[in-house]
């Protein structure tokens, strides 16, 4: 049983889950938030061969191994090869148990439900969620806590909810996406059929509204120098919906403006990614896919594409841009007042958004903490197995 292993765990002087990745063993409820960049690291054409790998791949189940090994790409092999990883550590650390004894497996359908954390029966263990996201290299985990707090999940049906709104009065569960904003050849389509072809090929995920503010509202747009035009600077220029048109036009301040359209497409491409982004992470609070019934009737209202951050030129680790908090989301017409979601720039291509749902008063996201994968994961995962065997 859970509360047996656990214990059995401590006694055995296992680590317990350090305050600074965002986790604790007593207090109020917490939330973890990890980022993993894979982009440098098991370089290599091959998951097997690329240094270091082999030692990660033992540390995950074979199941995993067969996955990440059939990837035709080494980069989605790492990304899922790290995203393995965290969940393990996230769950190790959380709940006190040794590294070998965490088990993962899926509420509801067993190949596409939202992964959880389960007991020797299979059960999903209560009061701990979590969910991983990847996209072009980078590797995210949002973690709920609330197992050392006594709280538990108080819905008859531990295996998944039927939708979002569905989630119980003292349970809380987390989603999160990585968006890349220029990874998708989205530059044809909108040669071809501007700005509102391109929005409208997503007609069966965002609503009318959405869509509509999509090709004709614009946050702000980064000039060439860096400076920034607030939207009402702009005026009716907002309407354009083309590449490679000349603006001219004279700000409310009384500054002389000429630009070229691409700089506002670009402006209007990032606020897109940033609904995609939200939407995404929300319906990863319950696991359900991107085509869900209920999906167009999600919709998110004051949205605010975050500034980006820059590119790193001489360090490891990218630098954050804004963050951002005040979404209104609404669901069947009906504002959502049990959720709290945010995202946050990465570098000058990335946002991520984090999404928690249910009993969230007095709960924040913290900021991401970057893991060093040797000194933070496959130190952790090596120590405690070492720790494992020496105990009698």
């Amino acid at each position: 049983m859970f509360i047996d292993t656990r214990r059995t765990a401590m006694m055995n002087g296992l680590p317990t889950p350090p305050d600074s990745a965002g986790t604790s063993s007593c207090g109020d409820p917490t939330v973890t938030t990890w980022l993993i960049d894979t982009r440098k690291i098991w370089a290599g054409d091959n998951i097997w061969s690329a240094h270091g790998a082999a030692k990660a791949l033992a540390l995950v189940s074979t199941a995993e191994q067969n996955i990440i090994t059939s990837k035709m790409f080494i980069a989605d092999a790492r990304m899922s090869l790290a995203s393995a990883l965290l969940k393990r550590l996230f769950i190790s650390k959380t709940l006190g148990i040794p590294w070998k004894e965490v088990k993962i497996a899926r509420k509801g359908d067993a190949k596409h439900g939202k992964p959880c954390a389960v007991d020797d029966r299979g059960i999903p263990i209560e009061g701990i969620d979590f969910n991983i996201s990847h996209q072009n290299g980078l590797v995210a985990l949002i973690g709920y806590d609330g197992v050392s707090h006594g709280l538990s999940r108080t819905n008859s049906n531990p295996f998944g909810y039927p939708s979002p709104s569905a989630v119980a009065s003292n349970s809380v569960t987390v989603g999160i996406d990585i968006v890349c904003v220029n990874e998708r050849d989205d530059h044809r389509t909108i040669e071809e059929e501007g700005l509102d072809g391109w929005v409208d090929i997503y007609d069966i995920i965002f609503s009318d509204e959405e869509r509509w503010s999509m090709k004709y509202d614009v946050d702000y747009v980064t000039m060439l120098d860096g400076t920034h035009l607030d939207a009402h600077d702009l005026g009716r220029n907002d309407r354009c919906i083309a590449r490679n048109q000349n603006l001219l036009f004279r700000t409310p301040s009384g500054n002389q403006i000429s630009m070229n359209s691409e700089q506002l497409i670009d402006a209007k491409l990032r606020r897109f990614y940033t609904y995609f982004c939200y939407k995404e992470a929300y319906i990863k609070l319950s696991g359900e896919a991107l085509l869900a019934p209920w999906i167009k009737a999600l919709e998110f209202f004051s949205v605010r594409s975050p500034k980006p951050g820059v590119k790193p030129r001489c360090s490891t680790h990218g630098v954050w841009g804004e963050e951002v908090d005040d979404v209104e989301v609404h669901l069947h017409k009906k504002e959502v007042s049990d959720v709290k979601m945010k995202i946050q720039a990465f570098e000058e291509d990335f946002m991520i958004s984090t999404a928690m749902q249910g009993d969230v008063e007095g709960l924040k996201v913290p900021g991401f903490t970057t893991l060093n994968m040797d000194s933070d994961v496959m130190r952790y995962a090596q120590q405690n197995l070492t720790d494992m065997s020496k105990s009698p």
